[in-house]
């Protein structure tokens, strides 16, 4: 504890954690805003056209109303997670920092409880917006709160469980990626426009070589987390537990790699 205690004042200690704050609030708005308008239009179509757009059934649509600012709070998260590694060499603390604490393992595992918390701050902030706001946007569309229905609360903990996994694949990245802006920079640029990206060249080989390849899509990282906190979209996408099993996949890859690449690099 006495190590989760020293993460948690090194990242108080800097502005850091307050800009990403001030961050999270307009994209927070923004992603609000944009499903509001989603919704909105979808219950204006017909079912086979909103299935036709890709929209979902109007369970999904709901269950992303009560997650609005997912992508951009793990985002955040993701990032956070990988400058608490990433700061020690920017810094130049690390070698103090593993010499007060020569097993590795321990300091790193300090680390990654400490970008939970992190995920689970930033879930609570989002979650209790949500909560707030949610009902009066869907009382505008002259639809009832859905609180009282399973699917949303299930939702909402799925949500949790997603920035939990992204803390700890942040965490990993930055042992890997040890340069902080470097850590930043491809972060971000996966994540944001690795998915576009990934979106397009699923689209163009399911169109052009195999149909199946648009149920691989599901292995991007950003895919498996909407999957398994909104469900299917479409009637051939897997089950929510398959976007689960991939995002715990790759937390445990990241986590266990960058233990072990900790242990073994020379950090002088």
């Amino acid at each position: 504890m006495r190590l989760v205690s020293a993460e948690l004042l090194k990242l108080r200690t800097t502005a850091l954690w307050w800009i990403f704050a001030i961050i999270l609030v307009p994209l927070w708005g923004l992603a609000l805003g944009f499903n509001w308008l989603t919704t909105d239009a979808a219950l204006s179509m017909s079912p086979e056209d909103v299935q036709e757009a890709g929209l979902g059934d109007l369970e999904r649509l709901v269950s992303g109303l009560y997650t609005s600012g997912q992508f951009a709070g793990v985002l955040l998260v993701l990032l956070l997670s990988a400058i608490l590694v990433t700061s020690e060499f920017f810094h130049l603390t690390a070698t103090s920092t593993f010499l007060t604490t020569p097993k590795r393992e321990r300091v790193i595992i300090a680390k990654m409880i400490t970008a939970v918390i992190i995920a689970v701050i930033v879930w609570l902030f989002t979650t209790v917006l949500n909560v707030a706001i949610t009902p009066i946007v869907l009382g505008t569309m002259n639809q009832p709160t859905f609180l009282g229905d399973a699917f949303v609360w299930q939702a909402i903990g799925l949500n949790g469980l997603a920035f939990v996994l992204w803390a700890l694949v942040g965490v990993g990245a930055g042992v890997l990626i040890r340069s902080q802006i470097g850590a930043t920079i491809t972060l971000s640029v996966v994540y944001v426009i690795g998915t576009q990206v990934l979106s397009i060249v699923f689209f163009v080989l399911s169109e052009y070589v195999w149909e199946g390849f648009m149920d691989l899509r599901v292995l991007v990282p950003t895919f498996a987390s909407d999957l398994l906190i909104s469900g299917p979209t479409l009637a051939e996408d897997p089950p929510r537990w398959v976007g689960g099993a991939i995002l715990v996949g790759y937390a445990v890859v990241m986590s266990v790699i960058g233990t072990l690449v900790t242990k073994r690099r020379d950090i002088a």
